[in-house]
């Protein structure tokens, strides 16, 4: 069995006992039969990771943390994708392997070619299900800082916004990231299902985001956000 990491939203400190959330009791307890004197890991999204020993297995999961140490996955690229909102389980697969491959936030964005349309408790149990996918691969990957998903906004709202080092995905742009000067932090676009229309490009382009062009065949979105975060990371994080 693979060493068990599992995120709990609480201070933690060496030699401290806790009784682990309910999530938490569960997933060792009922799913994986976990049984007293065993070790896990730990880690609250404060960059650390806590040596754990359980104490108890039974109705719920109390362990001991007897040590931490600092984690050292995190990327030296400060990513940022802002992200067309896709349909369904697409969305939750392009997060989840967002966060795997190193992205430091996660800004959904409703665009005009969007086809899922979010308001009120909808967006919020949306953002929340979507922040719940972050916590899922940090423990998956290892990493110790757990990234945001923010509450969705317009296209519009977030070209308002100062944004350093921006990237906007087009097929007909000619730069490409080989050509791009070394960066420490940025941020992409990339437009749903549909992409972005020429005059959202545009409007983006008029603020300061650079054109990027990843190859010669056109791309699905999940796929180009993939490619996108991962050719950076190759270049300018780890």
């Amino acid at each position: 069995m693979k060493h068990v990491r599992l995120y709990q939203n609480t201070s933690l400190k060496i030699e401290n006992e806790l009784t682990l959330d309910e999530y938490g009791s569960h997933h060792l307890i009922k799913v994986l039969r976990f049984s007293q004197g065993k070790s896990i890991t730990l880690f609250n999204g404060d960059g650390f990771n806590y040596i754990a020993e359980v104490l108890s297995s039974k109705k719920i999961c109390e362990v001991l943390i007897h040590s931490k140490e600092k984690n050292l996955s995190e990327s030296k690229l400060n990513l940022t994708l802002a992200q067309g909102i896709a349909k369904g389980e697409k969305m939750d697969f392009l997060i989840q392997k967002a966060i795997e491959l190193g992205v430091n936030k996660i800004v959904p964005i409703m665009s005009e070619r969007c086809v899922v349309k979010l308001k009120g408790e909808k967006l919020t149990r949306r953002q929340l299900h979507w922040q719940r996918i972050v916590i899922g691969a940090c423990e998956q990957s290892g990493r110790s800082v757990v990234p945001s998903v923010e509450i969705p906004i317009t296209l519009n709202e977030l070209l308002n916004q100062q944004t350093n080092n921006g990237f906007i995905l087009h097929h007909r742009s000619k730069q490409t990231l080989l050509q791009a000067d070394p960066l420490s932090e940025a941020t992409i676009l990339i437009g749903p299902e549909g992409g972005l229309s020429e005059v959202e490009i545009t409007q983006a382009t008029q603020v300061g985001y650079q054109s990027l062009l990843l190859g010669s065949r056109v791309l699905r979105t999940e796929t180009a956000s993939l490619v996108a975060i991962a050719n950076m990371q190759l270049l300018w994080g780890n």
